[in-house]
């Protein structure tokens, strides 16, 4: 089974001072403005990995600012950070809700962090709550998870929300400058499931062309679909590292990925991710606005692969393109938008409302005309 974050609930972080999704859709893209707080939502989930990951809270609030410039209008118009995540998971719900306060010097401590698990038809008002306690600077329910389960009740509960919640990756493909990872040699071995910024899709595409055949076949197909030019990648290992290249049709020379386009490079990381096993995906997949540099065509053909991974997985992309808006029905569009600082998340579930728009205009040419909201 699938487990899905059905609602979460963000106070305090950066400009979404109050904001909750319920029901929220295996599918969705969030579209608004610039700055309306797309990127701060799928930062919110990054900060999640930070620190429920193998990494830590306190390294990505310092490389991010402090944590003064994480919190709603500052330490002074917020002195804290509150969560609370409802998870379904197998014969009912997991919850974990955490809150942080601002200390000195610019930092978080832990002012409180609970967890349990609801039997199916229980309200969030009903059942018990583990307390994990106060004043830590790290998330204790990682701790709880690492503890013999001869020796706690309570820890094969914290183990299942903590793999649920690890289980949610953020990709974003933007950076392909000159010195970028992902046109640098890579660890072959460096192939269990594509990072998040590509560096090892090279690893990972000749993983593919050794155990799945037919899919790294599927992947290059998709690719030709857009980019008629490309025929297949070229990828050799030696002494133990890859380097990411790929053969344009009619030329015997393979074109390596320092002279690969921008706009390329991303969709090659789209394309494998999109398409990539079961075994290989987290259970959530945040993309920060994956059309970025694409050719239209490209960016449609994103949107549909994005829809048709949501069979299996939770898929949820912030964007600003009306061509990959078009691939997703109004329940699956969040529109966001600022309002005296604050972001504002509101869906478009009316469907009666636009049906006789939707007659003779698609959801994205929707959005472009301004009736969904969430233009300057």
């Amino acid at each position: 089974m699938l487990n899905l974050i059905e609602s979460v609930r963000i106070r305090g972080f950066r400009s979404l001072a109050d904001v909750e999704i319920d029901h929220m859709p295996k599918a969705a893209v969030l579209i608004g403005a610039n700055g309306s707080g797309k990127s701060n939502f799928v930062r919110f989930f990054e900060m999640m990995s930070w620190m429920l990951g193998p990494h830590r809270l306190a390294e990505f609030v310092q490389r991010q600012g402090g944590a003064d410039d994480q919190l709603f209008g500052g330490s002074r118009t917020s002195s804290r950070l509150e969560a609370e995540f409802v998870i379904r998971a197998s014969g009912g719900h997991n919850d974990y809700n955490f809150a942080l306060a601002y200390a000195h010097p610019d930092r978080f401590v832990f002012e409180n962090e609970k967890f349990r698990f609801r039997r199916e038809g229980l309200t969030k008002e009903d059942g018990y709550w583990h307390d994990l306690g106060s004043g830590h600077s790290e998330a204790m329910i990682v701790v709880e998870a690492e503890k013999s389960t001869e020796k706690s009740d309570i820890t094969p509960t914290a183990k299942a929300i903590l793999h649920l919640l690890r289980r949610r990756s953020v990709y974003q493909f933007h950076d392909t400058s000159y010195d970028s990872r992902i046109k640098k040699k890579w660890d072959v071995e460096d192939n269990r499931f594509l990072r998040s910024d590509g560096c090892n899709l090279a690893a990972v595409l000749l993983r593919l062309e050794r155990e799945d055949m037919r899919r790294f076949e599927t992947i290059c197909g998709h690719i030709r679909r857009a980019l008629p030019i490309f025929d297949r990648f070229e990828i050799e290992e030696d002494y133990g590292k890859v380097l990411l290249r790929w053969k344009a049709k009619g030329m015997d020379k393979t074109i390596g990925a320092h002279l690969t386009s921008d706009g390329s490079l991303r969709f090659f990381a789209l394309v494998t991710l999109l398409n990539l096993p079961s075994a290989m995906l987290p259970d959530m997949l945040l993309l920060d606005e994956p059309e970025l540099g694409l050719h239209p065509a490209a960016a449609a053909l994103v949107g549909d692969m994005m829809k048709a991974l949501a069979e299996e997985r939770q898929v949820i992309a912030a964007t600003q393109s009306p061509l990959l808006v078009d691939a997703f029905d109004l329940d699956e569009i969040l529109v966001l938008e600022l309002r005296d600082g604050r972001t504002t998340i509101r869906r478009c579930d009316g469907e009666d409302a636009y049906r006789g728009w939707l007659e003779d205009y698609t959801t994205g040419e929707l959005w472009q005309k301004n009736l969904l909201g969430g233009r300057p």
